[in-house]
This record gives structure tokens, sequence and C-alpha cells, in this order.
């Protein structure tokens, strides 16, 4: 029986347990590697074109049998080899932490800007991608009884105010699924979303660093959310907070004040 459920719930440790991440070679999803790993995790780098970042980051992380791993999240059949790989490597999977997103500034009153295809790619990689990512691990992350998925979701899913109109929605998707793979795949695996506002990152292609500072100065915190705040939630979301499943924790600086 899982610590979960025999009444065990102190904090979740994370020795010999395996961590994967999407979208782990950089911005959210390397600063969560780092973190994890540093409590004793051993990390799986997912990635789709930063081979080279991610091979970096795994051989320098804390600890030992890290790993980096092609894991496209707009490709099903490569996610599959992917967790079939993880677990051929690792024999397990523990943790699994959805970093991997897209978007593109779209100014949301131009209907015409957001074209088809754009808006499309948003959808797929980060609402799609989340989901299929988790179908393909859920069988190895059942196995141990007590495992936790993080999605990296965004206050854009609140407000309705980021940077485009599909992201808004594709946010929001992943904290609506959020809520029903909690309840299907309790109690064996947890669902936890953590929204952060504004990062620190070149995630947003188009966002000048003017404007983001000014969201920043509006927010009744006044404090730039870097990668590694939002790396912090997640190590509580999976190590502490034992009892939350199907929940979007804000990381926001109150900006949704």
């Amino acid at each position: 029986m899982s610590d979960l459920r025999s009444g065990n719930l102190g904090p979740y440790s994370l020795k010999d347990r395996v961590a994967v991440i999407t979208g782990g070679s950089s911005g959210i999803g390397a600063a969560s590697a780092q973190r994890l790993a540093e409590l004793g995790a051993r990390i799986v780098i997912g990635y789709n074109t930063g081979r080279d970042r991610a091979e970096a980051l795994a051989a320098r992380l804390p600890g030992s049998g890290h790993v980096s791993l092609h894991l496209p999240v707009t490709d099903s059949a490569a996610i599959r080899a992917a967790a079939a790989e993880v677990e051929s490597r690792c024999g397990r999977a523990d943790v699994l932490v959805n970093s991997a997103g897209t978007t593109r500034a779209v100014p949301h009153g131009d209907l015409d800007a957001m074209d088809d295809e754009t808006f499309d790619r948003i959808l797929v990689t980060n609402v799609r991608g989340p989901f299929a990512v988790i179908r393909a691990f859920a069988p190895l992350l059942r196995r141990g009884g007590d495992a936790v998925v993080v999605n990296i979701s965004s206050l854009a899913a609140v407000r309705g105010n980021g940077s485009s109109v599909a992201y808004c929605a594709s946010k929001a998707g992943l904290d609506t699924m959020a809520v029903s793979l909690a309840r299907v795949l309790a109690p064996e695996i947890r669902i936890i979303n953590i929204s952060p506002a504004g990062v620190d990152t070149d995630f947003v292609p188009g966002r000048s660093r003017e404007g983001f500072l000014r969201h920043v100065a509006q927010s009744p915190l006044k404090t730039v959310c870097q990668p590694d705040d939002v790396a912090m939630a997640v190590v509580a979301a999976v190590t502490h907070l034992r009892l939350v499943t199907g929940t979007t924790l804000l990381v926001d600086g109150g900006a949704h004040l």
C-alpha cells in the first residue's frame, strides 16, 4: 500500500524516485529538474529540439543516473516510445512534470492575426500534449501507487489576458483537464496544476521586456517571478501537498487580485 493510502502523510521522499520532465531543457522545466534532483530524484529530461541543452543539464545535475530523452509532446507515437524507454532504463516513474508549451504574442483584439495554424499549434502543444504524455506514462505512474503529475499552467487561464486568445484557452483547457484526470486517476496518481503569471524567461516570442516589467509593477507583490520560484512550487506540490489533487495553485505575486 502506498504511503498516501496507508495514512503516512509525511513529506514525499524523492530518494530513489524518478521524475520525468517535458520541456526539461530550459526555463521552468530545467529549474524543476535542478530542484527535484537536489532532493534525491533521478531526472529524465524530456526535450524536443533542445538536445544539447538537455544533455548538458543532465551532466551537471546533482546525484546520478539522470538522462536526456527525446519527448516531443505533439507526437503521440514518440511519447509512447519515450515511456517505454523510461521503463526500460529506469524501471519506474513517480513524478511527471508537464512543462513543455508554446505560444505567440498576438493582440487579443486582432482576430485576423490569430490564424488557424497558430491556434491549432498552441492547443495541440498545450492541451493535447500533456494529455498524451499522461496517457502514455499512466501505467508506469500507477505501478508505484503514489505518483504525482504537475502541469505548468498559467494565470492566463483565469484572467483571459495573456500572450494570445489561443494561449488563454489552452491553459483553461489544461486546468479543466486536471480536474477530470484527478478524478479518474486517483488514488494512485495525483494531478496538480501550477499557474504562474509572467515568468522571467524568453518563452513568449514578441514580448517586450518593458511590457513584462510593467505587468510586474502592477501586481501586489511587485516581484519578478523567476523559473526557480515556479520550480519551488512544483517541489512543494510533489513533496508536501499530499492531500491535494485536481487543484490549480496560483504562483503569481497576487496578480489575480
